[in-house]
């Protein structure tokens, strides 16, 4: 019977890996479909940017019991997950309790903080299950914001409930355990672990069951724990919860240039170098031609960069961008949160267009005018509140000006007010409409 299940759990196991596995992948190659940009500088800063965004979690703390309780359960559901891999060791040695003999008493005090974190993790889950769906947070509800669609919602709290099921059947686990340690049970009782700091209180449940029917459930309890954490690992793939790993990369590989600095076009930089004759000479002594874009500006996802799209897939869906943002709250449609939702949701549509039909395939479908319209876009004040607000330092700015630079360049369509502007800058080298000799008129009347 043990090699049985042992079968069973070594099938599971890799149909569970393979999965993962694909679905990395997969996410890998839509990131992989973005414009390529050098990240790769400063390395030191960036990692400490990392340890302290990602890790740290700085800007959580900005809302200190919020950021305590979120701290708590990300720390704590991964910290008892190192348990799995005893699990997995026992699941496929057939063993029971694998460390035990090994650890002496460590393994009380380890288990005893797993225990401990679980309780933590249960804690924190009820309290934001109560802030979303009882407290009601106006950023989470479809009234106030038109992205927090049905999904959205169903799949916080689905997460949510889903850690903790499985926390809830790890202190169950323990708790029949030690029953059957305490029944002498075969090799439950060679473990001798002894009660544990938590599940201790849950024993006396177990005290009018049968010992088949306690074995059954300790069996059952130790599956649905493993397997929810295998399809946990899996589901996430394709959750907004992608964050809690891809938040680590995703703060390393963080703009470090000033906060209010915007990014120039490097194939409009080079016109104007040519023009002022400052762009580099090739091997023949005449300027350098620049390379002809493609595209000013993004109208789709294969137009923006590999880090805007980690960008997006790493999106908590928290809508603090969006709680900042002066003209969602002044009543515009435009949405930080609900420019980063859509543009993972383009780029979902694109991988999965590539692999059923081919790299080739159109399906006349873009990110800007079929999910992200021009009055969202042109209602940004660039002000950086979304990107100061995000506590994993995504930038939904950078994606709404690359959008806007192509609705302008490349399809001339700006306000009127804009364009005035663009002709004095062109003219007058300044958005004024005076000529740059009158410019220190106004100095005059300081003279004495």
């Amino acid at each position: 019977m043990s090699y049985i299940s042992q079968f069973i759990f070594l099938i599971c196991l890799g149909v569970g890996a393979y999965l993962i596995a694909r679905r990395i992948i997969r996410i890998k190659q839509n990131i992989q479909l973005g414009r390529p940009e050098d990240r790769s500088d400063r390395p030191n800063e960036r990692l400490k940017t990392m340890l302290l965004i990602a890790f740290g979690q700085k800007k959580m703390f900005d809302k200190p019991l919020v950021g305590l309780l979120h701290f708590i359960l990300y720390a704590s559901f991964i910290i008892i997950n190192i348990e799995v891999v005893e699990i997995i060791l026992d699941g496929l040695s057939g063993r029971h309790r694998l460390f035990t003999p090994y650890a002496g008493g460590l393994y009380q005090v380890l288990i005893n903080s797993f225990e401990f974190l679980a309780v933590c993790v249960i804690i924190a889950c009820v309290t934001f299950l109560c802030r979303r769906n009882l407290v009601k947070v106006r950023r989470f509800q479809p009234e106030a914001h038109r992205e927090m669609t049905s999904w959205p919602r169903t799949d916080a709290n689905l997460i949510l409930i889903w850690e903790i099921l499985l926390m809830s059947a790890f202190l169950t686990m323990n708790a029949a355990d030690v029953a059957l340690q305490n029944r002498g049970e075969a090799h439950y009782a060679e473990a001798k672990t002894g009660a544990f700091l938590f599940s201790q209180f849950l024993i006396p449940v177990f005290d009018n069951w049968s010992t088949p029917a306690l074995i059954f459930f300790e069996r059952f309890a130790w599956w649905f724990h493993i397997l929810g954490i295998l399809g946990f690992a899996l589901y996430i793939t394709y959750s907004k919860h992608l964050h809690i790993f891809l938040a680590f990369p995703n703060a390393y590989y963080s703009r470090l240039e000033p906060i209010g600095e915007i990014q120039n076009m490097p194939e409009v930089t080079k016109e104007v170098q040519l023009m002022l004759g400052l762009a580099s000479e090739n091997g023949n002594g005449a300027p350098e031609a620049p390379a002809a874009p493609g595209r000013f500006g993004a109208k789709d996802v294969q137009d923006l960069t590999w880090k805007n799209l980690m960008d997006a897939y790493s999106c908590t869906e928290c809508g603090r961008c969006t709680a900042a943002c002066p003209a969602n709250i002044t009543g515009k449609k435009l949405s930080p949160r609900k420019i980063m939702m859509d543009t993972r949701d383009r780029l979902q549509e694109v991988g999965q267009n590539r692999e059923k039909h081919g790299a080739a395939h159109e399906d006349g479908k873009s990110l800007f005018g079929d999910y992200i319209t021009s009055e969202e876009i042109m209602a940004c004040t660039t002000c950086q509140a979304c990107v100061q607000e995000c506590p994993v330092n995504i930038d939904p700015l950078s994606i709404i000006l690359q959008i806007r630079r192509y609705q302008i360049m490349e399809e001339a369509k700006a306000p009127s007010s804009w364009n005035a502007m663009f002709a004095n800058v062109e003219n007058n080298m300044a958005p004024w409409k005076f000529s740059p000799a009158d410019r220190f008129n106004w100095a005059d009347k300081l003279r004495t």
